[in-house]
């Protein structure tokens, strides 16, 4: 479908499967239809120059697809360059979410661009329960459960201290300090302690029982058996309740009260200190937002699945389950997003950069978590919220300093410095951390 030229321009842009949506002023292409010269065109300017930067990684993807068909048995190869190319296929997922957003109401923007931004740990996270096989030992015997609940975990604590502390670190090295609003950051942090909660329990249950638990059946006896059957059962209805408090906060942020959040966000728009740039650079239209985001989840599902099917050899290699889920899927996935928040705390858009880190945060462990219990729990597969007390105390320390951070409406870089070191303490301990057949404070091991 051919594209207008400049001279053509209309004033509203106009497409044929979306009559009468309106678009917003900042995401007007004044174009229609699909040009590839344009497409590719936007797509290399991407939203950022560091984005930008990402795509020379591109050539990664046919090199990953080539040598995963033509050398089935180098598992390291495979990995590794999978695992790069998923970095500048999610940036694509996320700018594209990021384009069709823009040309949303601001906080429905936001809202669309976070869920696309989060599509790919969904895809994983599925293709991963798909493929567990053992409900003991580690990622090596095809038990998968334990990494993605690292994964899990690993995406909110990703969010709360590496990339909202490089977005005040960043920030702070241009301004002395930067101030947002409160309501974003009070709703943030108490509903992400609201889900600390929820996926504390399961494992808080599990702690307290365990000691009584036995393993030989009784009349009066309380089994291990039926302990796990306890945990499984108290996950699930869990993830419905949680699933549940998504769709409020959703409801709270895009209906009821979408008018305080579009005026905190219209302020820090104004106050973009490269707005004008934004405003000139060439934009995607719907048919080009279509089309990149179906690219791009294509191309993410693919590439996912090769990153699962390595996941074995790679733990038998020696990188434990814990880091592989809690550090190392975590930053592929989240690339992009953490660029965009990063770029927008350099800017001085310290609210659009707090949605950025929050907001995923909250999907992950409102959504995307329970709906991998229930995506298990149709499938026959036992997943859980039962994780490692280690994991779960980190995240729940995490929550607390982060608000702690955040209760005073302002930021610079000493905060944020403070917040990657933390994350960087993290990592090391995660690395030492053993794999689930040794550890077994969650019953994995049982």
């Amino acid at each position: 479908m051919p594209s207008h030229n400049q001279d053509e321009e209309t004033p509203t842009e106009r497409h044929s499967l979306l009559p009468h949506l309106h678009v917003h002023s900042d995401g007007e292409s004044h174009r229609s239809g699909f040009h590839l010269k344009h497409f590719l065109h936007v797509l290399w300017l991407s939203s950022n120059k560091v984005s930008q930067y990402v795509n020379i990684l591109w050539p990664f993807v046919p090199v990953a697809i080539l040598v995963h068909y033509l050398a089935p048995t180098a598992h390291m190869w495979i990995f590794a360059l999978t695992y790069i190319s998923m970095i500048p296929t999610a940036n694509l997922l996320g700018f594209a979410g990021q384009e069709f957003a823009r040309k949303m109401p601001k906080v429905s923007g936001i809202l669309i661009e976070t869920a696309f931004g989060s599509i790919v740990e969904i895809v994983l996270f599925i293709i991963l329960i798909s493929k567990h096989r053992s409900s003991k030992g580690s990622g090596e015997d095809s038990n998968f459960v334990p990494i993605i609940q690292a994964a899990i975990l690993g995406s909110i604590l990703t969010n709360l201290l590496l990339c909202l502390g490089l977005c005040f670190f960043v920030g702070g090295l241009r301004h002395t300090s930067q101030k947002f609003n409160a309501i974003v950051s009070e709703v943030g942090s108490g509903i992400l302690l609201v889900a600390g909660f929820g996926l504390l329990i399961p494992s808080a249950f599990y702690s307290a029982l365990k000691g009584s638990a036995v393993e030989k059946k009784g009349h009066h006896h309380f089994t291990n058996d039926k302990l796990q059957q306890d945990i499984l059962h108290i996950s699930q209805v869990t993830s419905v309740f949680l699933i549940l408090a998504f769709a409020i906060y959703v409801f709270f942020n895009a209906s009821t009260h979408h008018g305080i959040f579009d005026e905190v966000l219209e302020h820090d728009e104004h106050h973009d200190l490269d707005r004008a740039d934004d405003l000139a650079k060439p934009k995607f239209t719907f048919t080009e937002c279509i089309v990149a985001i179906v690219a791009s989840l294509t191309l993410v599902t693919l590439l996912a699945v090769f990153l699962v099917e390595q996941i074995e050899e790679v733990v038998e290699a020696g990188i434990p389950d814990q880091f592989l889920g809690l550090i190392m899927l975590p930053l592929a996935e989240k690339a992009a997003e953490h660029l965009t928040a990063i770029d927008e705390a350099w800017d001085g858009q310290m609210n659009f950069a707090l949605f950025h880190c929050l907001g995923p945060s909250i999907q992950t462990a409102l959504f995307n978590a329970p709906l991998v219990v229930l995506v298990g729990w149709a499938l026959g597969k036992p997943m859980d919220l039962n994780f490692e007390i280690f994991m779960i105390v980190l995240l729940l320390i995490s929550i607390v300093v982060v608000g702690n951070f955040l209760r005073d409406g302002e930021c610079n870089y000493l905060e944020g410095a403070l917040l990657v070191i933390v994350y960087c303490i993290v990592a090391v301990a995660t690395w030492y951390y053993p794999n689930p057949d040794v550890a077994t404070s969650n019953g994995i091991g049982l």
